[in-house]
């Protein structure tokens, strides 16, 4: 379809991408302010989604340069983990074209909730590295498989499955597993991202728009990330989880979210 960008949409689809981006480095579930606004304009549902993943990309790729800047990252650590990422999201981003994802939207809440249980009743968890539990292959193999699969084939909470597996598995501070997960969160969002090119679905005059905006909400994000970290990770890793599965579980019955 073709969108006429007036002043007006062009600065609504920038200011929704860079909130996003703030959102989005710190916790996850940026989607869920872009999305509506892409649906709002007009794009299709499948249009929605590939230009989502766009602006995404952008702003996941701002936040790794960031924390890599920073040296919070390493990414010789993670070279395993990044190609088995990218891998099994891509075979997810296919998966989802040819089955239907009904038993992941049903389950996924469930899961969310867990993870803000986590982080609201276990107040010390994170707060500085602890005791590793698995080998960094080993995680590789397994967290970032499945947790890649995942945004590849349904992707929401997909930061906040990242950062608790990098604090629960590895040992990792909060401050420390949000910049892996962002790295590893980057890797997905582009395997998906060029399986949505391949598919044209792309609307690329909005994604181009909001891939600056997310760029740049993403670098601020980042720096509250590495300024302030637990104290702001983990109240916005429970507010988004708990956001994301009254959206999923609204959709699931057919009720009213925005």
């Amino acid at each position: 379809m073709n969108i006429v960008m007036s002043i007006e949409l062009a600065s609504i689809l920038f200011s929704a991408a860079m909130i996003a981006g703030v959102v989005d480095s710190i916790a996850g579930g940026g989607g869920l302010i872009t999305v509506p606004v892409l649906l709002s304009i007009g794009l299709s549902p499948a249009q929605a989604l590939a230009t989502n993943k766009l602006q995404a990309v952008g702003g996941s790729f701002s936040a790794s340069l960031y924390f890599l800047s920073r040296g919070l990252v390493k990414l010789q650590d993670l070279k395993l983990a990044i190609m088995l990422s990218f891998l099994s999201s891509a075979m997810g981003t296919l998966l989802v074209q040819t089955i239907d994802p009904y038993l992941l939207t049903y389950l996924i809440p469930f899961l969310l909730i867990g993870i803000a249980c986590y982080f609201m009743f276990a107040p010390n968890i994170g707060d500085e590295d602890s005791q590793q539990r698995i080998s960094m292959l080993l995680f590789s193999c397994s967290a970032a498989i499945l947790i890649g699969f995942y945004d590849g084939f349904l992707g929401p909470g997909t930061g906040s499955f990242f950062t608790l597996a990098f604090v629960s598995l590895l040992g990792y501070s909060l401050t420390r597993a949000t910049a892996h997960a962002k790295v590893l969160n980057c890797t997905t969002n582009v395997a998906s991202l060029l399986f949505f090119i391949l598919g044209g679905k792309m609307v690329w005059s909005v994604g181009g728009i909001m891939i600056i905006g997310q760029f740049l909400g993403a670098r601020l994000g980042s720096a509250l990330v590495f300024v302030n970290g637990k104290k702001i990770i983990r109240p916005m890793i429970v507010v988004v989880s708990l956001t994301v599965t009254i959206k999923l579980l609204c959709d699931r019955y057919g009720l009213s979210f925005f």
